[in-house]
């Protein structure tokens, strides 16, 4: 996968730089408003997403999972399966 959390989080920051520009006005600003707010829409949803991951990975090393269901891409870290349980 190309795209990581820490693109996403550079290109709000780009966008959020966008929408302080003091030259924008009328109908240019109305567009970036716009921008921002589909970008903020798939934004939410990529964390959701990776939150549900993040929950899963934790589940399985904790032990209370086997293993996340395949499209979450989720798998036990080798190291920690080799840790010995408290």
């Amino acid at each position: 996968m190309k795209n990581k959390l820490m693109d996403l989080n550079n290109h709000l920051f780009e966008q959020l730089e966008r929408l302080n520009d003091d030259d924008l006005k009328g109908e240019d600003l109305n567009r970036e408003i716009k921008r921002s707010q589909a970008m903020s829409s798939c934004a939410a949803q990529i964390i959701d997403n990776a939150a549900l991951a993040l929950k899963a990975y934790t589940a399985i090393n904790d032990g209370l999972m086997k293993s996340a269901p395949e499209m979450l891409g989720v798998k036990k870290a080798e190291a920690l399966e080799e840790r010995p349980r408290d």
